[in-house]
């Protein structure tokens, strides 16, 4: 069973079309969009299980230039 998350994303003042056209270039990335709000950037992304979606935000979404925070939100099925 896959799990799916948005990703939202604080950016450096200017950043937030950089970092939507990087996280786009990353597999598993299913769409990344410019946001308004406390937010600059969300991004809807899949992985094979929780510990490889925190692996994911880790290892491929936080090392991109501009990110100042991110908050993962998994999707739930109830």
């Amino acid at each position: 069973m896959t799990v799916s998350a948005y990703i939202l994303i604080q950016t450096e003042v200017g950043k937030a079309s950089e970092v939507v056209h990087a996280t786009r270039a990353i597999p598993g990335v299913g769409e990344s969009n410019e946001i308004t709000g406390p937010y600059d950037v969300i991004v809807k992304c899949t992985a094979p299980n929780l510990d490889e979606l925190g692996q994911f935000v880790i290892s491929a979404i936080q090392k991109i230039g501009g990110i100042t925070r991110t908050l993962t939100c998994p999707v739930v099925n109830v």
